[in-house]
């Protein structure tokens, strides 16, 4: 099922993943960024579930 409102919601979680992974290896990171990412990167799989 990849109609275009699932394929935005992958790409959107393809880029919190990015932006996490990146934030997590710099020397100091962010913790409070990268928990609002993931939570960010949660709610866009839900969505993605209930599609």
């Amino acid at each position: 099922m990849h109609n275009p409102h699932f394929s935005s919601l992958e790409t959107k979680h393809s880029v919190l993943d990015r932006r996490i992974s990146d934030e997590s290896h710099r020397p100091m990171p962010d913790q409070l960024l990268i928990a609002e990412l993931k939570r960010q990167k949660l709610r866009v799989k839900e969505e993605m579930s209930r599609l």
